[in-house]
């Protein structure tokens, strides 16, 4: 499933409150020994661990289909139809979850959530697990909810069962049942799947409104707007810059968020890509300063 960000979610079973902070890694954080160990800490502590493939405010073209209760020949089917998963998660004994490959570009919420419902009701899937940035369990973990324990009284491991790289074979018929003008760099000719031949990494491009989505979202986040009746956008630059670059992202898009996202930019600046690269060099000076070395993986956000 490959993306140039992943959300990563921790959900305590019993509270069902969220572990606080926003977590973007990319897939060489996720393998990084100190993350693991923290996500690990974490999911004994009892919490769930979930993710998603990241676009921002749109889907990144992973369609999850919760096969909770899984009936016998639902992933022949599958494939029967053309929406082959491109990976299967068992979260517990019995119960599936499947990623579907569609789109090679990010989708609009509606169209996501379409192709979500679509495909829940032909697999009875779970359709309250079907818009477009319902996350999924992380393999690897465990699963906490009380009335998955195994007999052993012992929480069972999420396992990933199958995993095949590529778009499904009826992407396109996917895509057009739920209204999504097609395009040759939307969608494309579906690939035979083959692990011999991996898919090409996808990394959605920032767009401007994706970057000042973003930027809304860190300053909603922070409760700007909320805390200071005359915001000094100067500071508030500096404080998102901060949590962008301990969220992953790097320092080029970074800088890119703050010139289309910071309110009235370039504002006074008599040079505003001065401003912008002093702005980086404190924020990443403020980074290190609180974390050496990158050795710890959770920010305190």
């Amino acid at each position: 499933m490959p993306c140039e960000r992943y959300l990563i979610r921790l959900i305590h079973h019993h509270s069902r409150r969220p572990w606080p902070g926003l977590r973007l890694w990319t897939a060489s954080q996720l393998g990084q020994e100190s993350i693991v160990k923290f996500l690990r800490a974490r999911n004994r502590d009892g919490y769930d661990v979930y993710f998603q493939p990241y676009a921002v405010c749109r889907n990144a073209g992973y369609i999850l289909v919760d096969l909770d209760q899984a009936e016998p020949g639902v992933l022949a089917a599958m494939h029967a139809h053309g929406h082959q998963p491109c990976a299967v998660v068992e979260t517990s004994p019995g119960h599936l979850q499947a990623w579907v490959h569609v789109s090679t570009q990010p989708l609009a919420p509606a169209v996501a959530s379409a192709i979500g419902r679509e495909l829940a009701r032909r697999y009875h899937g779970d359709r309250a697990s079907a818009d477009w940035r319902h996350v999924g369990r992380l393999a690897g973990f465990t699963n906490q909810k009380p009335q998955r324990r195994l007999p052993t009284g012992l929480a069972p491991w999420v396992k990933l069962l199958h995993t095949t790289p590529g778009l499904a074979t009826d992407c396109q018929g996917l895509l057009q049942s739920a209204g999504h003008p097609l395009s040759r760099s939307a969608a494309g000719p579906a690939r035979p799947h083959s692990r011999a031949v991996p898919a090409a990494p996808i990394v959605p491009a920032l767009t401007v409104t994706g970057a000042a989505a973003v930027y809304q979202t860190w300053l909603q986040r922070l409760r700007i707007p909320q805390r200071f009746l005359h915001p000094n956008w100067s500071v508030a630059d500096l404080w998102i810059a901060k949590h962008l670059l301990l969220s992953g992202f790097a320092v080029d898009e970074v800088k890119t968020i703050l010139r289309q996202g910071s309110p009235g930019f370039p504002r006074r600046h008599a040079a505003p890509e001065d401003y912008l690269r002093r702005t980086l060099t404190r924020a990443r000076a403020a980074v290190a300063a609180a974390f050496p070395a990158r050795s710890s993986p959770e920010p305190h956000l």
